[in-house]
């Protein structure tokens, strides 16, 4: 029987980095991957292939919508969805080719088939040439997640579909139905009404990515509006039909009046669920709680000493980035260094167009645990890089502490955001004032200038192009 230092369950982005960072560290590593590619959800359902379809039909809306602003006159325009799938499935290759390659660099042996625990440091791989016993003296479970739903709207991957199927459909809707107003919602939601879909956002709460500061919410919504969306707020969904041609939603809405949606398909997004089918955590004694997490303490390991786990099927987030950074933790954990996670500052984004992104309290946030502060806040229309570009849509908010200035949460919603974030992550790792960004020097003409002049507004009410 083999023998590793290290076994990871899981080759999405927290499981492939643990390994990696594992061997790294000079630990005799294998990683097992459930199916015949790396890279988990994220490379393959989710996080590059929605990236890819974003950024395919925002060329395509722009040109239609957009061009002849800049002075480029388009005619006869159309959509090969077909070849849009096929580059998006060519990203996803080079990709998961790309995870493959870092395994053999890194000598990570990898087991393509079902992992199973017999025992608390053994676990069989359902491999296509048979079963094959492993043993390792820690093990990372990095199984990630699949789509949630609830009664009533269970998917028959046909009409009535999740993440996964609406990242391979072979028709552009006439009428989408997107049931939950998150992240994922709105993304693949957004790729289908840029091609021309009428997209209906069915939505339990009172305002679209409730999670996140409600001021980009409504900002959001504005944009999504003029693209062809239609929203339906504190509406719950009772069920969900597959009529033969089509879909039909029928909800209630606040005041328990039956409302019923008609569409070419239903897209069901209301989360995503810790995927553990499989994995036999009784047999290692794994605890795992009711919303069907994995328990872990704050070292990340369960309730078994030398078992851990990361990513979807723990508490917190469930964001690449973060499985990510857990993904590292742990094996510096196991290597008997001391590294540490800032949850607070785990950034998030949406991937629509203009993009959403965040870092540390929301201002609900503030107001909920009773803390003083105050918002510099700057539009993306007041930039000269916004004007020449056409993306005017947006802003840059900043709460900071309102008697220190120091910074506790940054929002942004505008062109290019999600890599502006950066900036503020940066900055509240090391507990930076709002006062400290107004003062460092940011260059002209950029998008990033509104970051600045928001810190301005902050500090002392005086942003300078406004």
């Amino acid at each position: 029987m083999e023998q590793y230092d290290v076994i990871v369950i899981g080759s999405g982005p927290g499981g492939y980095i643990a390994a990696v960072r594992s061997a790294q560290l000079g630990f005799k590593t294998a990683i097992i991957e459930k199916y015949d590619k790396l890279g988990g959800t994220c490379l393959n359902v989710g996080c590059i292939p929605s990236k890819a379809l974003l950024d395919s039909s925002e060329h395509f809306f722009k040109a239609k919508h957009e061009f002849t602003d800049h002075g480029i006159n388009t005619s006869d325009l159309q959509v090969d969805l077909a070849k849009m799938m096929e580059r998006k499935q060519s990203v996803v290759d080079q990709t998961t080719s790309g995870v493959a390659y870092l395994m053999d660099k890194n000598k990570i042996t990898t087991y393509h088939g079902l992992g199973t625990f017999e025992s608390k440091d053994t676990v069989k791989v359902a491999t296509a040439d048979g079963d094959v016993t492993i043993q390792g003296k820690n093990i990372i479970i990095a199984t990630g997640s699949k789509p949630n739903f609830f009664p009533g709207m269970e998917p028959d991957k046909d009409r009535i579909i999740t993440s996964t199927e609406a990242l391979q459909l072979k028709e552009i809707p006439k009428k989408l139905v997107v049931v939950g107003g998150g992240v994922i919602g709105l993304e693949l939601g957004s790729v289908y009404a840029r091609l021309g879909s009428e997209i209906t956002v069915v939505e339990f709460a009172d305002s679209i990515i409730p999670t996140m500061d409600r001021t980009m919410g409504k900002e959001l919504q504005k944009v999504l509006k003029k693209e062809g969306f239609t929203f339906k707020y504190n509406h719950r969904v009772q069920k969900v039909e597959n009529t033969g041609k089509g879909i039909k939603v029928t909800a209630l809405d606040k005041k328990d009046q039956e409302v019923v949606f008609e569409a070419d398909y239903c897209l069901v997004s209301v989360g995503r669920k810790p995927y553990t089918d499989g994995l036999g955590l009784e047999k290692a004694g794994v605890k795992v709680n009711e919303r069907g997490q994995i328990e872990t303490n704050d070292h990340l390991q369960t309730n078994i000493p030398g078992i851990y786990a990361i990513g979807d099927v723990v508490k917190g987030a469930m964001l690449a980035h973060k499985a990510e950074e857990e993904g590292v933790f742990v094996a510096e954990v196991i290597a008997g260094q001391k590294p540490h996670i800032n949850y607070k500052l785990i950034p998030g984004v949406v991937y629509t167009w203009p993009e959403v992104a965040a870092v540390g309290y929301t201002e609900e946030e503030l107001k909920a645990e009773g803390k003083d502060y105050k918002v510099g806040s700057f539009p993306m229309r007041a930039l000269g890089r916004a004007r020449a570009s056409g993306d005017i849509n947006g802003l840059v908010k900043i709460l900071a502490d309102k008697e220190t200035d120091e910074v506790l949460g940054v929002h942004m919603i505008g062109a290019r955001v999600a890599d502006l974030i950066a900036e503020a992550v940066v900055a509240m790792e090391y507990r930076a004032s709002a006062e400290d960004i107004s003062r460092m020097s940011h260059a002209h003409p950029t998008y990033a200038e509104a970051v600045k002049e928001a810190a301005l507004a902050a500090t002392d009410n005086r942003p300078l192009n406004i």
